[in-house]
């Protein structure tokens, strides 16, 4: 039975937002740890995100170190967004720069999820990236208080990720989670159960 104390706790919610286009985004290339900016849509598209963040009062903004998602923060309003170095990008290694048709073409059943990127990271070493911002989510903050909302800017593969693992699934289980260029999305809670609030506003 859940005592006081326990009905009265907040837990926290973690907020993602995906960058913006590049022209590799917009083109289905790769794009791993290469540094591309952000495209005039891709900048539309951050300040679009604004809106539906700004009510929301965030204890904690953290993005990817990388400048897409760093401008993707600032042009959402979160211009003083700390920067977490384990949130980049899935390292594609030798597929880094290639379009995912073209692997396919080649490999008609290959899926990233179940067959990797040569010389890149893992599916489980981008899972470990991911348990580590979580980590830093669930833990308190300075003062000893849990954190209440928290926004991560980040990419594509690695929020899907983070969003399985958030629901304590096997990482493999991001494939599920679609997710567009300067989506938002929420995880929350279901009581005490890990939840997904809403996906891809």
């Amino acid at each position: 039975m859940n005592t006081p104390a326990m009905d009265q706790e907040i837990l926290p919610k973690l907020w993602l937002l995906r960058h913006g286009e590049t022209e590799w985004s917009r083109s289905g290339q790769y794009t791993g740890l290469t540094d591309l900016p952000l495209t005039p849509l891709g900048e539309e598209q951050a300040r679009s995100a604004r809106p539906v963040l700004a009510d929301v009062s965030f204890d904690l903004v953290l993005t990817s170190p990388l400048q897409r998602a760093r401008r993707t923060a600032e042009l959402a309003g979160f211009p003083e967004a700390v920067v977490a170095p384990e949130a980049h990008e899935w390292d594609y290694g030798q597929y880094e720069g290639i379009n995912s048709a073209e692997v396919r073409a080649k490999n008609p059943g290959y899926l990233i999820w179940t067959h990797g990127v040569p010389g890149g990271e893992t599916l489980n070493q981008v899972a470990d990236r991911a348990d580590s911002i979580l980590a830093r989510v669930r833990g308190p903050r300075p003062d000893g208080e849990g954190l209440h909302n928290v926004l991560l800017v980040a990419h594509g593969h690695f929020l899907r990720i983070l969003a399985a693992r958030w629901l304590n699934l096997d990482p493999i289980e991001g494939r599920h989670f679609l997710l567009g260029t300067a989506k938002v999305c929420t995880l929350g809670w279901d009581k005490r159960t890990p939840a997904v609030e809403q996906w891809g506003l």
